[in-house]
């Protein structure tokens, strides 16, 4: 009997599970941007364009994920992580010593070189976690999906909300979180976290998972309320915020319970079959011995096994069409199909990632002094929209066949329409903008993994999935470093005359309206590859229905 802890082990594979949620709850440090880009600003004395460029930087370190994806397949999972753990200590690291007045500013193209290094890091994380928790759970990748990306979504809050109650929004104390905790939590995964062989589990174990992943998300979902909950109650003394820190600390350790649980019953599983082996064995003795004495007594008997053991290896030869196959990285470019999803994917990311890298400008410029709120609701969003869609997308395609693509179709259209809001201004606009953004966005990332790994397989997802997610770069480039960026310094040279500062409605109105129609065109993009991909899909809910009905 192996350790029940072991990472090969049931068990070990859920505690591998809760290191990667941990990994992941702190591994959305690239998105929190706009809790120091305003000390940033200040310290290097950069005009907003500059900023927005920085921004870029950083999300350009997302581009050299490449590296990772390609690492995937050649390093284990400790290896990726430790690597992604240094660089992102030294990346946040340097830039703690700068805000905090520690060393002097270092040149803008420096300054670049380090945020891209932090950019990076999340990279070799998520490609870690991702990759290994799906190849782990490859029934469940809908649900995995949604709770390690719901995860990624919340980090932003959680970092915001510990920063603030134990350090009152510090900046200088928020960029030395970034660059420690992260470093501490992979270190803890590295430990844990392995890739399992695939096997086949019957429908009582993937039931059983099910319910495993169901109580993480009941989980993820009181953290969620907990830190909205913390948001909007105002303000708050040292001693509510000491304990709202404590609660929250526990309830991110509570998922090492289901590991343990399932620890035990590994372990009484292992007592009743130690003693039915037991059992076993004097049967067959006591067989032996009595037909040895029949035999001597000229006695003839029959002999009945007992107990047989069969093992049938069925091989079913599935046919699927090209697209839902293993593809390599070059099979997949050479698809229209992959370019529709990398296409529609930049018409969703890089308008939100436009509204998480200028929300600080975007709140002061309707004269809000603190934009954490807003932050800490892009996240908590977010958080919402990865968690419900990686669970309604999979329970819509075990059900209907319903392609996943059309849930990304879905978001674009109510992304749009929070970016209308947004710019008409009206009372609560930024709010109200602030959930939609957060959920919409949510929404893309949690669909497009799981859609990846269908479409094109997970022999080379690893690689496939950062092809993908250069669209965070590219989208952070063209919609907040140059639609953002000139678009607003453009309004400030109008109505400031210093190209610093702009304030009034009209700031990003034209941003807001041009993202719009984006989205609009990214939606048609996730019909059209819903259209496309439906007898995928199909295939895909004949098979669980057809495993669900031999399983009963």
């Amino acid at each position: 009997m192996g350790f029940p802890l072991s990472p090969t082990s049931p068990a070990g594979r859920w505690l591998g599970f809760v290191t990667a949620v941990w990994v992941q709850a702190i591994s959305g440090n690239n998105y929190t941007f706009s809790n120091y880009s305003s000390a940033l600003k200040t310290i290097m004395n950069l005009t907003q364009l500059q900023l927005n460029n920085l921004s870029v930087a950083k999300d350009v370190g997302k581009a050299f994920g490449l590296l990772a994806g390609i690492s995937s397949d050649r390093l284990s999972t400790p290896v990726i992580l430790l690597i992604g753990s240094v660089e992102g200590f030294i990346g946040y690291g340097v830039q703690w010593l700068v805000v905090s007045g520690t060393i002097q500013p270092l040149p803008y193209w420096a300054m670049c070189i380090f945020l891209c290094l932090g950019g990076n890091s999340t990279t070799w994380m998520n490609t870690a976690i991702l990759v290994t928790c799906i190849r782990n759970f490859r029934k469940n990748r809908g649900p995995v999906s949604g709770i390690l990306k719901g995860y990624v979504g919340l980090s932003t809050a959680i970092f915001t909300d510990l920063c603030a109650a134990l350090f009152s929004d510090s900046a200088s104390t928020f960029l030395l979180m970034l660059a420690i905790i992260p470093f501490v939590v992979c270190l803890t995964a590295i430990l844990f976290l392995r890739e399992v062989p695939p096997s086949s589990i019957s429908v009582e174990e993937e039931t059983k998972e099910v319910r495993y992943l169901g109580v993480f998300n009941i989980v993820a979902v009181v953290v969620a309320i907990y830190l909205l909950a913390y948001d909007v109650s105002g303000t708050h003394g040292h001693v509510f915020s000491l304990i709202f820190s404590i609660v929250l600390l526990i309830l991110l350790a509570s998922p090492l319970s289901i590991p343990l649980y399932v620890a035990v019953q590994s372990l009484n599983r292992s007592k009743d079959l130690s003693t039915s082996d037991t059992e076993r064995q004097i049967t067959r003795q006591l067989l032996a011995e009595e037909t040895a004495s029949e035999v001597e007594n000229n006695t003839e008997t029959v002999v009945v096994e007992t107990e047989e053991e069969v093992v049938v290896v069925v091989e079913v030869e599935r046919r699927r069409p090209v697209i839902g196959e293993d593809h390599t990285v070059f099979e997949s470019l050479r698809t229209v199909t992959f370019w529709m999803l990398f296409v529609s994917f930049l018409c969703g990311v890089g308008p939100g990632m436009t509204v998480m890298n200028n929300m600080g400008q975007m709140g002061q410029a309707l004269g809000y002094s603190d934009v954490s709120i807003f932050v800490s609701l892009l996240s908590i969003g977010g958080f919402f929209g990865r968690i419900i869609s990686g669970w309604a997308s999979e329970y819509s395609i075990k059900k209907a066949g319903t392609p996943r693509p059309l849930w990304n179709a879905a978001s674009q259209i109510i992304l749009a329409l929070g970016f209308i809001l947004m710019a008409m201004a009206v009372p609560a606009s930024l709010y109200i903008g602030s959930i939609v953004v957060g959920i919409c966005y949510g929404v893309r990332l949690a669909v497009t993994v799981p859609t990846a790994s269908e479409l094109f397989g997970l022999k080379y997802y690893g690689l496939i999935y950062n092809v993908l997610i250069l669209n965070l770069p590219l989208g952070s480039f063209l919609f907040s470093g140059l639609l953002a960026g000139i678009l607003y310094d453009a309004q400030a040279t109008t109505t400031a005359g210093g190209g610093d500062t702009c304030v009034g409605a009209h700031c990003y109105r034209l941003v807001y309206v041009f993202m719009a129609v984006t989205c609009i065109i990214g939606c048609g993009l996730d019909v059209l590859l819903a259209f496309k991909t439906k007898s995928v899909y199909s295939k895909i809910s004949a098979s669980k229905k057809v495993q669900e009905i031999n399983g009963n």
